[in-house]
């Protein structure tokens, strides 16, 4: 078996007027270590394999299982321990706590984990240090640009070094010098402590590094056609 397996997944989102097919029976299968860039336009359920991995969404049929366990007979609360320890999440919007600065929200899954105080700090310099904001600590994130934002977002989603980490659309708004350090961010960790990859997106720049490496890319409209 796989590290993350869809296994006959199939979901439909229904609102008061209509219903919307989302997946039918759909499998897919990824590798411990894989860097899997799924693309294509929105609306076709990219985001959505991402909340079905990280345990925000459950399937209407079907399993998902991630290092041989079924996440959909885990409780809530497994749920939650689940995404804290092993998922890292690096949204679109960046998600920032605006009331925090930047020490704080990195700190933010490390305090959920259960971390010890001086263990905390040091990880969150480590973290700051790698990402190259160490003299922004206590700024806040209105102060910083879009691309020291993603950056803090960033080193919050790997604080707790998960073993999958899921990016909805991570350069969508950056520019181009910042989108690329960003994917060079994730792919270091790809590379150097064999972190599994789920990156969903549009954008080109993704494609174009993520194409490379061990690397695999997946068209959305494919993977839903054969489902």
């Amino acid at each position: 078996m796989s590290f993350i397996n869809f296994e006959n997944i199939s979901l439909t989102y229904r609102t008061k007027t209509q219903t919307i097919p989302i997946f039918d029976d759909l499998n897919l299968s990824i590798d411990k270590g894989e860097f899997v860039t799924v693309y294509g336009p929105s609306g076709k359920g990219k985001s959505t394999l991402l909340n079905l991995v990280s345990g925000f969404l459950r399937p209407d049929s079907g399993k998902i299982f991630v290092d041989g366990s079924d996440l959909c007979a885990l409780s809530e609360n497994e749920v939650c321990a689940y995404r804290n320890k092993r998922i890292g999440y690096i949204f679109q919007q960046f998600n920032l706590i605006y009331q925090f600065n930047v020490r704080d929200n990195v700190a933010v899954p490390l305090l959920l984990s259960g971390m010890k105080k001086y263990d905390i700090e040091r990880r969150v310099d480590e973290l700051l240090d790698m990402i190259g904001l160490s003299n922004r600590k206590n700024e806040y994130p209105r102060t910083l640009s879009g691309g020291e934002q993603q950056r803090v977002a960033f080193a919050r989603a790997v604080a707790n070094d998960p073993d999958i980490i899921l990016a909805d659309e991570p350069t969508g708004n950056l520019d181009s010098a910042n989108g690329r350090k960003l994917i060079k961010l994730i792919k270091d960790l790809n590379t150097d402590k064999n972190i599994t990859v789920l990156c969903v997106t549009h954008d080109a720049r993704i494609l174009e590094q993520s194409g490379s490496g061990g690397s695999r890319m997946i068209d959305i409209e494919t993977i839903t056609m054969q489902s």
